[in-house]
This record gives C-alpha cells, sequence and structure tokens, in this order.
C-alpha cells in the first residue's frame, strides 16, 4: 500500500508541475503583432491558417493598420469567435 501511496503522489506532484509549466510557457510567448507579422507568424494563431494569414496581409496593405482586435472581422471568414480565442496572443503596435 506504501509504495502505491507514494507512486501515486509521485505522479500527483508530476502533473501539478507540468500544469506549472506550460502555465509559465504560455506567459512567455511574446504578442503576434498583426501589423507587422508575415504570413507564416500569421498562421500560428488559433484558428488562421495560411490563406487567412495571406487575406490579413492583404487587408492591411489595402486599407491601413489594425487599431484592435475587432477590426480584425475586416477580414473574410474571421468572425467574433476566432476573434475571441486569439486575443490574449495579439498585439497592434506598429
Amino acid at each position: 500500500m506504501q509504495m502505491t501511496l507514494k507512486g501515486f503522489v509521485t505522479a500527483l506532484l508530476l502533473s501539478l508541475s507540468l500544469s506549472i509549466s506550460s502555465a509559465v510557457l504560455a506567459q512567455a510567448i511574446a504578442p503576434i503583432n498583426v501589423n507587422t507579422a508575415d504570413k507564416e507568424l500569421l498562421s500560428e494563431l488559433p484558428g488562421i491558417g495560411p490563406s487567412r494569414a495571406a487575406a490579413i496581409i492583404e487587408e492591411r496593405e489595402t486599407n491601413g493598420a489594425f487599431a484592435d482586435a475587432d477590426d480584425l472581422t475586416r477580414v473574410s471568414g474571421i468572425g467574433a469567435a476566432t476573434i475571441d480565442r486569439m486575443r490574449d496572443q495579439l498585439a497592434f503596435n506598429e
């Protein structure tokens, strides 16, 4: 019984430490500036593949920089749900 309890506690501690590590890594990643990022970098955003990344670049070149996340609705195929999934990963400085 002691060995089982020890194994359980070890697994629990390992799981907890991995969760904390993941949270720290997520916070350490810099936001992506949609006004300067290239297609490859934009494609890393959730819900944005290569074709939407290209559409973001085309939109900003044609109609100017994006002021905030909600401005991304100017791009066909990007709606409120997509923006909500990536809002905390975006930056808009030029």
